[in-house]
């Protein structure tokens, strides 16, 4: 990385040692939320030295682009400052053809050069509140356990031999492999096209465990074939990988059954959904698109939500009721109601 031009040296040395000074993107993560996407794992580092990891999405790079437009644009009439900048370029909306994996990576580039630009712009602006917050650590990045930095695996046990009785083959969770899979470590699993692996525990979104032919390893979940998947409720890898959350949702159709779900997303118990996430995620759960999101009152009625102020209130009148209902510690309080949109005849009504 080459360092940003500055007004002049003596600026520069009066930043603080904590001032972001350059930007890599390291790479992309999948996030399986309420609605899927990826973000961009990036290396920053500081005046001072020092080396941290960030996660955001493209949504917030735009965020901050629109705010540094909006205070120094030399176009823009209503500024509320009266110094300006020239900013650089954010890339734009890619090809609506192209998967979401395939978006973010052709960005990564463009996003580098972006980064580069905007940490070399004058010094004043890089102590602007807005872009320091973008660029620092919270307590969020600092937790996160990167999942899928390349050329860096997950951490796991030290390889141990295994000797597996025959009957876990039949009792225990189990995967066929649909590939061959060599390993680039020793902490990672050799197998061949067909064999069958057994199950140990999840290690991230992306790799299990497992053990086949006496050997104990980690390998990615795409190269294999789910027979017996693990629990629902094995979400957390041993090492502290990122904690999933689980949420328990109900179809209930006009014939009057009614199907439970455990939905499991990578989201903290706290997140508060969009209505057009948490609906989009529920098409996608129960395979049915004319759907209405629903909560049962403390009176045992379906209420209708129909926008994110209803979401709000589904979640607050769940809190309030936390206390009576005894829940996993890593279930969300609230649970999901959906019913076809055009029913009408589950909710208590005179109409």
């Amino acid at each position: 990385q080459t360092t940003p031009q500055m007004n002049s040296k003596h600026d520069f040395d009066q930043l603080p040692l904590n001032v972001p000074i350059t930007a890599t993107i390291a790479d992309t993560e999948e996030v399986k939320g309420f609605i899927d996407y990826f973000r961009f794992v990036i290396e920053v580092k500081t005046k001072g030295g020092s080396k941290y990891l960030i996660y955001r999405r493209y949504r917030e790079f735009f965020n901050l682009h629109q705010v540094l437009e909006a205070k120094y644009s030399p176009d823009n009439p209503e500024k509320l400052v009266s110094n300006t900048c020239r900013l650089p370029t954010l890339p734009g909306v890619k090809s609506l053809h192209w998967t979401q994996q395939e978006i973010a990576e052709s960005r990564i580039a463009e996003l580098n050069t972006y980064m580069k630009r905007l940490l070399g712009l004058p010094t004043w602006l890089l102590l602007d509140d807005d872009l320091r917050m973008f660029f620092y650590q919270t307590e969020q990045d600092s937790q996160h356990q990167p999942r899928a930095l390349r050329r860096l695996r997950p951490q796991t046990r030290k390889v141990k031999t295994i000797k597996t009785p025959k009957m876990d083959l039949f009792s225990s969770p189990r995967a066929e492999a649909m590939f061959e899979f060599r390993g680039k470590s020793k902490a990672e699993l050799n197998f061949k096209k067909g064999e069958v692996i057994v199950l140990l525990r999840r290690v991230n979104a992306d790799w299990l465990e497992g053990t086949v032919n006496n050997q104990t390893g980690i390998f990615p979940e795409s190269f294999v074939k789910m027979i017996k998947p693990l629990p629902e409720g094995d979400c957390e890898g041993e090492d502290g990988g990122h904690p999933y959350s689980c949420l328990r949702a109900y179809l209930l159709t006009p014939s009057g059954v009614e199907t439970s779900r455990d939905v499991c997303v990578q989201e903290e118990l706290s997140i508060q959904p969009t209505h057009q996430d948490l609906l989009s995620r529920m098409r996608n759960v129960f395979n049915v698109d004319d759907v209405a999101l629903n909560y049962r009152d403390p009176e045992g009625d379906l209420i209708r939500i129909v926008d994110d102020e209803d979401v709000q209130l589904m979640i607050k009148e769940a809190k309030r009721r936390q206390g009576n209902v005894k829940r996993p510690v890593n279930q969300f309080p609230w649970e999901v109601h959906v019913t076809m949109a055009s029913d009408f005849s589950v909710y208590n009504t005179e109409a």
